[in-house]
């Protein structure tokens, strides 16, 4: 496969996952989930959604779990969808660098804070 055809097929699949998660699942465990990234095999067997969760670790754990639960509706809804051969497998991580970013940009406020004190 074209590294060109992988990234069309992965933004497709993002763009999908994330009609899905806000359109057709009506679970109330699932919380504020947002599909961050996708990465796709160079043969388009296997997919990784990345999914920042807004909350605390119990809402993170549960939205985690739900999404697992849901993989093969989630899937069956990818086929549906996108023309492929085979309906890739698909893994679900949770990606934190929403949260990572925001505490450096809380750290980098307080600094300016600190400086701005000092003057």
């Amino acid at each position: 496969m074209t590294r060109l055809r992988v990234k069309r097929v992965a933004e497709s699949i993002r763009t999908e996952v994330a009609d899905i998660l806000a359109k057709e699942m009506k679970d109330p465990r699932l919380g504020f989930a947002t599909v961050t990234d996708v990465e796709v095999s160079g043969d388009l067997r296997h997919v990784k959604i990345f999914v920042s969760v807004m909350g605390d670790e119990t809402q993170v754990s549960d939205t985690m779990a739900e999404l697992e639960s849901a993989q093969g509706f989630i899937r069956s809804e990818i086929g549906k969808r996108i023309r492929l051969r085979y309906t890739p497998e698909i893994t679900f991580r949770h990606d934190t660098s929403i949260e990572h970013g925001a505490r450096v940009f809380q750290l980098l406020q307080e600094i300016q804070n600190e400086e701005g004190g000092r003057e």
